[in-house]
């Protein structure tokens, strides 16, 4: 967009022209193209220098002898963000025909710059200095990795804390997944301890009372069962002891060794490398709001020298509107090369989080399998213990099946008999 001088009226010369006529038909001069305003009026526009005059420039006059702006060059250069198209003709892409304000200011007068931040803004926010699309807004994002529920997918945006006072990123929440679960990785060995140390004391108990006196003295077929029995319950404390010691070594030890201190460690250097490159994408979000501002200021320094013209046209003021031009160029360009840099920043920072989320989602399974691992060898252990003591019981449950009463009495009858004559009647 290209910034006019705002003249209240047309200069006396172009005064008596039709105003969508050009009445001279000579050609002009080498660089110049005229335009017209939506209200007919004619300007004319320098496509090397940028100047825009009302005035016709005279064919005798020289092409200014400043170079040809480059075609990376800022498109701040009057004060505004140009939204030139590919393939567009320059002198055309940077004029605006909107309609003119109520005093026939000519078109560039008021910048489009404000007007397009405006239009990024409503497309895009940046929140805690990452900049997001706004919902509905743009080309619609495709999941990184579909229907996995990917950490890679769902941890960009920062969240506040349950007390609503700070803010805790996405990456920080991943990283309390992984601190959490080592939290709870511990606390799983230490239920199986728990569950170790009853099972050493109910085998000392078992044992202890494999010893018992109690009934000692059955007799027979009753005896042996009863014998039988107590005697299980001793193999069956060495059953619950070996289960033990088995538990130890190969549930509880596992789980309790399973990523040692060197693991936090680790951690502690994902969040730093990520916390460094969130500090780095702070301080390009500064200067891009920064160099916005000083842009900002830049332009409004322009306009209001335009617009001074309107009062007192000089040498003086149009060489003080070429430095604020110059000076919103160069405004335009800091806020370009920020700008850059802010994204390739971002950039990196999201390549980053890709890359170690995935890391921290990988972490996070193989902890699950090994957790699952073990405690499905506590099962195991736990079928064979059930499957000894059952060995332990069936010998007990085959001498239940074989007491006989009458055998059992046969047997005290013959041991404990006093005598097999009965008495008789006695004679007078």
């Amino acid at each position: 967009m290209l910034h006019l001088p705002q003249l209240s009226q047309k200069p006396a010369a172009e005064s008596s022209a039709a105003p969508t006529e050009e009445t001279d038909r000579r050609p002009l001069p080498p660089g110049w193209s005229s335009y017209i305003t939506p209200e007919g009026l004619r300007y004319y526009v320098n496509s090397s220098s940028k100047e825009t005059t009302w005035r016709r420039p005279s064919s005798s006059a020289e092409a200014p002898q400043r170079p040809l702006a480059p075609q990376n060059s800022s498109p701040y250069a009057n004060g505004c963000h140009s939204g030139t198209k590919k393939g567009q003709p320059a002198e055309v892409a940077n004029v605006s025909l909107r309609k003119p304000a109520m005093h026939k200011q000519p078109p560039g007068s008021v910048s489009p710059a404000k007007r397009q931040i405006k239009e990024v803004k409503e497309t895009k926010i940046t929140i805690n200095c990452v900049t997001f699309p706004l919902p509905g807004e743009g080309p619609e994002q495709q999941l990184l990795k579909p229907d996995e529920w990917s950490y890679c997918d769902y941890f960009w945006a920062d969240r506040k804390d349950p007390q609503g006072t700070t803010s805790v990123t996405g990456f920080e929440v991943l990283l309390q997944k992984q601190l959490k679960g080592k939290q709870l990785q511990k606390e799983m060995a230490e239920f199986i301890h728990e569950r170790i140390k009853i099972e050493e004391e109910y085998a000392k108990n078992l044992s202890k009372l494999s010893l018992s006196p109690l009934a000692a003295q059955e007799e027979g077929t009753l005896g042996e069962a009863w014998t039988q029995l107590k005697k299980s319950l001793h193999d069956e404390a060495e059953v619950h002891l070996k289960f033990s010691n088995k538990l130890h070594t190969e549930v509880e030890k596992p789980l309790l060794t399973f990523r040692g201190d060197n693991f936090k460690k680790d951690l502690k250097k994902y969040d730093h490398h990520i916390a460094d490159l969130r500090k780095q994408l702070a301080s390009r979000y500064a200067s891009v709001e920064k160099a916005r501002k000083a842009l900002a200021d830049r332009q409004k320094d322009l306009e209001v020298k335009t617009q001074q013209l309107e009062i007192k046209l000089s040498n003086k003021t149009e060489e003080d509107i070429k430095k604020a031009r110059r000076k919103s160029t160069q405004a335009g360009d800091d806020l370009m090369r920020c700008v850059d840099l802010y994204n390739q920043t971002q950039s990196k920072w999201f390549e980053e989080m890709v890359t170690t989320s995935m890391e921290l989602e990988k972490l996070e399974v193989e902890r699950i399998e090994w957790i699952q691992q073990h405690l499905r060898q506590y099962t195991t252990l736990r079928h064979e213990t059930d499957m000894f003591n059952q060995s332990m019981v069936e010998p007990v449950d085959q001498l239940l099946q074989n007491v006989d009463p009458a055998k059992d009495r046969e047997l005290w009858v013959k041991e404990n008999k006093t005598g097999d004559v009965r008495p008789v009647d006695m004679d007078i």
